[in-house]
């Protein structure tokens, strides 16, 4: 058997992992740089822009739960594999589409195969590595993941400057050819054939409640949250997830494992991700904007001058793991949402005329708490998983996530553009002039150039900046919150129990043998 402590190969095998997570990284951004060149060249209308850029994001969230399960019972290197091989044939047919319905089933191809690799990628690590190093391994692993986010726009800013479109979908096809190649040769192969069988109606609830969760939340921005479908939508949401919530607890063994849920170790170690990555895309989801409208940088400087985040992270995943041996893992999620809350608050003092050094200050500070309290959080909900249900605990962990995430654009997205329109100055414009200028700070420049108005212009620079503002003082009193919440609730050890909790030490115990 291939353990922890024998596999010389398991930072190799830590490689092929983040190869993987870095082309599903960068894969969530590159495509809005390439989105108003595509529409030029295939005709397409802005909804059908937002569904090229969210048919990915839908499929990716609605899937991630059952492809755990599939990796815990059919191996986990193995659909690993598969999932990197399906991202790679979306990616080509996305690459050699000539309209846009072919994109849109791309971007679901390759949502199919970013929710096979997202848990199964987690999910190994415990395998890989001792508790000494998992810290270390989940660091390395959700740096990759967030590195991708302005390498998008870096890259995809780079390859139109040089070729056509469809290169954002073909730099896929060698990345994930590496991935694969990689994980054959270096990735030891794990899984339970005991683990619960794939339950196909269980399957389908978690995958339509899912999905239809997620769509009403990417509409509801545009189609307002008290239109029919949307609330029609979240409405049937709710009754498709509640369905598989009664239904799992009904069978002996469950593919939504409620035991998971009943651990505290797993259950706020999970909740705490989930409002990081809530709050995390909040703060990036005001920022491309104000780069390149507010102050003048096309998509390759706006990528590059995302960068200290990264910084800031970096310096994180090497400082997270000393922080959790010297005070615990509580104290290291609990302090990294206090500074991610600084950010938020720094970053709402943002002004017209602050310039891009005061952002890159903010900036640095995100990232820094991103990864003390991010990093700690995943792995301690990944450590008080036994081995036998990692694939599909991980799954469940990446699932959360991935709404909150979805859940954190809708919303503060909601409350940015409320804000925008309402401080907008649109005097002595026509009625459909207007209303175009609401639509974006982008959208009132374009109208601003077209009638010669640098009022406008200045206008929608003023109304965008103090609506991020409100945006980021949102995520800083979120962030606040959510540290009160750390400290109050989370274990103080990986292992700790409450009374009533499963023994999920023993089960790990036994699942070694």
């Amino acid at each position: 058997m291939v353990t922890a402590t024998t596999d010389t190969r398991r930072w190799w095998a830590l490689g092929a992992l983040v190869a993987s997570m870095l082309t599903l990284g960068f894969d969530m951004t590159i495509l809005n740089v390439a989105l108003p060149t595509m529409a030029a060249d295939l005709g397409a209308t802005t909804g059908q822009q937002q569904w090229m850029a969210d048919a990915y994001v839908v499929v990716f969230a609605a899937l991630m739960l059952p492809a755990g399960l599939l990796g815990d019972r059919f191996g986990r290197r193995r659909m690993l594999i598969t999932g990197i091989g399906i991202f790679l044939a979306g990616s080509l047919v996305g690459a050699l589409a000539g309209d846009v319905n072919a994109v849109v089933a791309a971007r679901a191809v390759m949502g199919v195969g970013a929710a096979l690799v997202t848990p199964l990628s987690l999910s190994v690590l415990p395998t890989l590595f001792g508790p000494e190093e998992r810290t270390k391994a989940v660091g390395i692993a959700s740096a990759a993941s967030a590195l991708g986010l302005p390498l998008g726009p870096i890259i995809g800013g780079w390859l139109l400057n040089h070729f056509w479109w469809g290169s954002v979908f073909l730099i896929n096809v060698p990345m994930a050819a590496i991935g694969i190649a990689a994980c054959l040769f270096l990735l030891p192969e794990t899984k339970d054939p005991a683990s619960p069988a794939v339950d196909t109606v269980s399957t389908a609830l978690a995958a339509t409640g899912l999905g239809a969760l997620v769509y009403g939340i990417i509409e509801a921005p545009t189609r307002g949250w008290g239109d029919p479908l949307v609330l029609g939508t979240l409405g049937a949401a709710v009754l498709l997830i509640a369905a598989l919530v009664v239904r799992e607890r009904r069978v002996e063994r469950p593919m939504l494992d409620m035991k998971l849920l009943a651990h505290r170790g797993f259950l706020f170690n999970t909740v705490a991700a989930t409002l990081v990555t809530f709050i995390l895309t909040g703060l990036l989801f005001v920022l491309p904007p104000y780069l390149q409208a507010v102050l003048g940088h096309d998509a390759l400087e706006t990528g590059v001058r995302l960068l200290p985040m990264m910084g800031g992270l970096l310096v994180a995943s090497r400082l997270a793991p000393k922080v959790v041996a010297r005070f615990g893992a509580r104290a290291a999620v609990s302090a990294g949402l206090v500074v991610l809350a600084f950010a938020g608050f720094l970053g709402s003092r943002t002004t017209v005329d602050s310039g891009y050094g005061f952002v890159a200050l903010w900036l640095t500070i995100t990232g820094l708490g991103f990864g003390l309290s991010l990093i700690p959080a995943m792995n301690g909900g990944l450590s008080a998983l036994p081995r036998d249900r990692a694939g599909s605990g991980s799954g469940l962990l990446m699932t959360l996530r991935q709404v909150g995430g979805a859940i954190g654009i809708a919303l503060l997205g909601s409350l940015l553009a409320g804000a925008f329109r309402d401080r907008l100055d649109v005097t002595g414009l026509p009625a459909g002039a207007a209303d175009t200028a609401g639509e974006s700070v982008v959208a009132a420049h374009l109208v601003a150039e077209r009638v010669g108005s640098a009022e406008l212009a200045a206008s929608a620079n003023s109304a965008y900046v103090h609506g991020m503002g409100i945006v980021l003082l949102v995520c800083g009193i979120a962030a606040l919150v959510s540290a009160l919440l750390a400290a109050a609730f989370l274990p103080g050890t990986p292992d700790a129990e409450e009374p009533g909790a499963p023994d999920m030490a023993a089960e790990r115990a036994d699942a070694r043998q």
